[in-house]
């Protein structure tokens, strides 16, 4: 999280520069890309050109090589490296036609002129292909000789036009046109050899960048060596790294056509026999399947007396079964019925034991009822009182139990078994012995 933050701040903090310096530590991966250090007298910088920037270089770099390379500043986030997205670069003193290169490039670039889905595709089989270039050009010499040894039976056309020098740019263009308008071509190639970035300078117009994108039949260019790019490389429909590769992507090798032809007779030959066996081996077992009607019925009457004679041999054996099985079931029933005058006797005789076993019960439990209503009467209050005893209590209704919790003249209410009496002390005896008891007296 840390080092994407910091990426992000530092791509948005430096918009693309150019930084010039010697290059170092140079490493030319499988993958394409381009791993190098940036030096001066003070300082040096890790830097990247990836694999498709790398392939529009148009030149190799090299240790020791001073360059200008414009740049943008970031961070490695895997390892936290500070480091260089170089997206051009160009020698120390080329400078000013590089810069209008990429200029022109990238304005083209934007407008769409270079997009993949407006490339068309090259003919499979031409019938005419012609050439611009010149006629003094090496190119062409190579890519007659590959056209004569890949297909000597394809025709050509060549259009004559300055491949360098002040306005050979809009004479190429103007071959285009012409070749569009006659109507002859199937495919053009587009070429010249390999020299400076001056030399190649007619191939980076404008005007004929747009030329080639508008024209209506295929377009293929093999300008310069493989490492020279041009902007007429990026209009084309194909680029081929060279002219020779240009005429071999425009004519297909007639010697492998050939080889492909009989390859494909061979093969369409082989089919029509298997198709052919296929189908006879089909007749001949529709044929054995075939047969005359009356046999066909004969066979049908056989096969319906079969199912007749399964069908009674079926029901014979399903009511054989059914009858065994019903006269298993009956034993079974016999055997299982209960003897019901024995249950009854066995009913009676239980019944009569539960009811006296029930009164016996009953008999218990009402005299215990009886034992515990006698203890409940001698235990009543109102028992007690009707025996001649009487309750006495102070005017907050405490029950009096001693003699020492009243004084005289304290009032005090005496409760009988039948009314009340209310009551004051006039003196009070605290000796234990009491007095005998007589029927009808108050205590």
């Amino acid at each position: 999280m840390l080092n994407r933050l910091a990426r992000e701040r530092l791509e948005s903090s430096f918009p693309l520069c150019w930084v010039s310096g010697e290059v170092s530590n140079l490493t030319h991966a499988t993958s394409g890309h381009v791993y190098f250090s940036l030096k001066d007298a003070a300082a040096q910088v890790r830097c990247v050109m990836f694999r498709n920037r790398a392939q529009l270089l148009g030149w190799r770099l090299e240790n020791g090589q001073h360059i200008e390379a414009r740049v943008l500043v970031t961070l490695y986030e895997a390892r936290g490296d500070f480091q260089l997205n170089v997206e051009a670069a160009r020698q120390a003193g080329v400078g000013n036609l590089y810069e209008q290169f990429l200029r022109r490039k990238d304005k083209l670039e934007r407008e769409g002129l270079f997009a993949t889905e407006c490339k068309r595709p090259l003919p499979a089989f031409p019938q005419c292909i012609g050439i611009v270039t010149s006629l003094q050009a090496a190119a062409l010499r190579d890519v007659l000789s590959t056209l004569t040894r890949r297909a000597a039976h394809i025709d050509v056309v060549l259009y004559p036009t300055p491949v360098q020098g002040e306005g050979a740019a809009a004479q190429i263009a103007a071959a285009i046109r012409s070749a569009n308008e006659r109507h002859e071509c199937d495919v053009l190639i587009v070429c010249r050899g390999g020299g400076s970035l001056e030399d190649l300078w007619a191939f980076n117009d404008e005007t004929l960048a747009r030329t080639i994108r508008a024209s209506a039949i295929p377009i293929i260019t093999g300008i310069g060596h493989e490492t020279d790019v041009s902007i007429a490389d990026f209009a084309a429909d194909q680029r081929a790294p060279t002219p020779t590769a240009a005429a071999e992507l425009a004519a297909p090798e007639r010697a492998a056509l050939m080889a492909d032809l009989v390859a494909r007779r061979r093969g369409l030959h082989r089919q029509v026999w298997q198709d052919l066996d296929q189908r006879n081996q089909r007749l001949d077992g529709l044929a054995h399947r075939l047969q005359h009607p009356a046999q066909g019925l004969m066979h049908q009457r056989e096969h319906l007396l079969n199912l007749q004679r399964r069908l009674d041999s079926g029901l014979r054996q399903t009511g054989t079964r059914g009858r065994n099985a019903l006269a298993s079931l009956t034993r079974r029933w016999l055997l299982a019925r209960p003897g019901t005058s024995l249950f009854a006797r066995q009913l009676e005789s239980r019944a009569a034991k539960l009811h006296s076993g029930w009164q016996k019960i009953l008999d218990d439990r009402a005299g215990d009822l009886a034992c515990l209503a006698a203890s409940l009467t001698h235990l009543n209050p109102d028992a007690v009182l009707a025996r001649g005893y009487s309750i006495v209590t102070d005017q907050a209704g405490n029950i009096l139990r001693d003699s020492r919790t009243v004084e005289p003249n304290d009032m005090i209410t005496v409760s009988f078994h039948s009314g009340r009496a209310d009551a004051t002390i006039t003196s009070v005896n605290h000796e234990a012995a009491p007095p005998k008891a007589h029927k009808g007296s108050t205590r």
